[in-house]
């Protein structure tokens, strides 16, 4: 399959899924808080929410397992002995190395996501209060964002924290090895003048069109990570335009851009009003590149003026319905405003935000129950619009919704 994102609503070819497995069930309080959550997920109810994604886009399109990705890769003996190499001198964890080595591929897979649990074999190991000498991947069934397609390239994500740096090796295998994939990648840690203070995550960056990308400034993008991005392109010829979006620090639902904006159709778009539309704290800034060179950087409105201003007529929609700041935060903390197209006009979400939903059926949107689609009650492709809702009560406690637990890698194109 060749790498080609040109838009956040194409038909969606090909997306790849990670399903939560016990690498969630194995965190605890003390593990989630150095995890990036703020609560422990019951993983056999975070199971069943997660399969009525799955299930929908088992329907709709060709889907990918990362564990199954990569134990097809680790067969290759030099990519299982750089990949083992890397991981294990990030991690300190050289005392393990020959035991991976030795793992059949199916097992070195699976352990490389779930763990790898330390052997209590000496008494500096007996005294350690750590169970694992490698950490379960707690977020990878968040796909989106230690990986990126962007255009024809995937941009190997520079992951804010070091708990998540292996997310990112572990894509970057699969995308330089798999057979599946046609791909090219660029990885920040690879730029000649890398510096720490780069990173970025694929939450914060949304391809709207072949000429327009919009990036979060987050706590976990900066604009150092936005340069990189501007950089890789100062070699292409075409006009582009990257609108960057100052986010808050705090309260962790505003982790990504995503979790505040996200493309519904065309010509509309999901956005939590009180900081897209209302927030005169947070820029809105915007970068136009021509020829390799960066013509023009200025201030916007917001995100909506901006890019009508480029003939990128779009309509908001708001999160927890317009004018009600108590319900627009209820929402938007269970990821309201988190919403993955399949198709233009065709959106999965949580069924748990009802005012949101409520408002894109106003809008013209069907609301579909992924059970239905399913179990072959409705068809997508039977209706101009929809909302597919799926539950969310557990894995929304995680910190994110339906976009951050896709990472599509190839879309038709859009007639604009």
């Amino acid at each position: 399959m060749q790498i080609q994102i040109e838009s956040e609503i194409g038909i969606l070819e090909g997306v790849i899924l990670h399903s939560p497995g016990t690498e969630v069930e194995n965190m605890t309080p003390e593990s989630a808080k150095r995890a990036l959550y703020s609560d422990i997920l019951n993983l056999n109810v975070a199971t069943s929410e997660y399969s009525q994604l799955e299930g929908v886009l088992n329907k709709i399109t060709k889907t990918f397992q990362v564990q199954t990705l990569l134990k097809d890769v680790l067969t290759i003996d030099k990519v299982r002995n750089s990949l083992i190499t890397k991981i294990c001198d990030y991690e300190d964890a050289n005392s393990i190395k020959d035991y991976l080595i030795d793992l059949k591929e199916d097992e070195l897979s699976r352990q490389l996501i779930q763990g790898v649990e330390m052997k209590k074999d000496n008494l500096t190991k007996f005294l350690d209060k750590e169970r694992y000498v490698l950490q379960p991947l707690h977020n990878f069934f968040f796909t989106r964002d230690a990986s990126v397609a962007m255009f024809d390239t995937v941009l190997i994500s520079k992951m804010a924290n070091r708990v998540r740096e292996r997310e990112s090796l572990i894509m970057e295998t699969i995308f330089n090895y798999h057979p599946n994939f046609n791909a090219r990648t660029i990885n920040p840690l690879n730029y000649e003048n890398y510096r720490s203070n780069i990173s970025m995550e694929g939450g914060d960056i949304l391809i709207a069109r072949h000429d327009v990308l919009i990036i979060g400034i987050s706590s976990r993008t900066t604009s150092q990570g936005i340069d990189y991005i501007i950089e890789h392109f100062k070699n292409k010829k075409q006009k582009l335009h990257i609108i960057a979006q100052e986010l808050p620090y705090s309260p962790e639902s505003f982790i990504h851009l995503d979790m505040t904006f996200t493309f519904l159709d065309k010509n509309y778009c999901m956005v939590y009003e009180p900081l897209i539309l209302n927030s005169s704290r947070y820029l809105t800034i915007h970068i136009e590149i021509d020829n390799g060179k960066v013509i023009k950087i200025y201030e916007e409105k917001n995100i909506i003026d901006a890019l009508n201003k480029i003939d990128f007529e779009i309509k908001p929609l708001f999160c927890g319905s317009k004018g009600d700041v108590n319900l627009q935060e209820r929402e938007q903390w269970h990821s309201g405003a988190n919403f993955f197209a399949f198709a233009p006009g065709k959106v999965i979400g949580y069924g748990r935000n009802t005012n949101t939903i409520e408002e894109l059926n106003k809008n013209g949107f069907e609301v579909l129950k992924a059970i239905d689609i399913i179990n072959g009650i409705v068809l997508p492709e039977n209706v101009k619009k929809c909302v597919v809702t799926i539950e969310g009560a557990e894995l929304s406690r995680g910190g994110g919704g339906c976009r951050c637990m896709t990472m599509p890698v190839n879309r038709k194109n859009v007639e604009w």
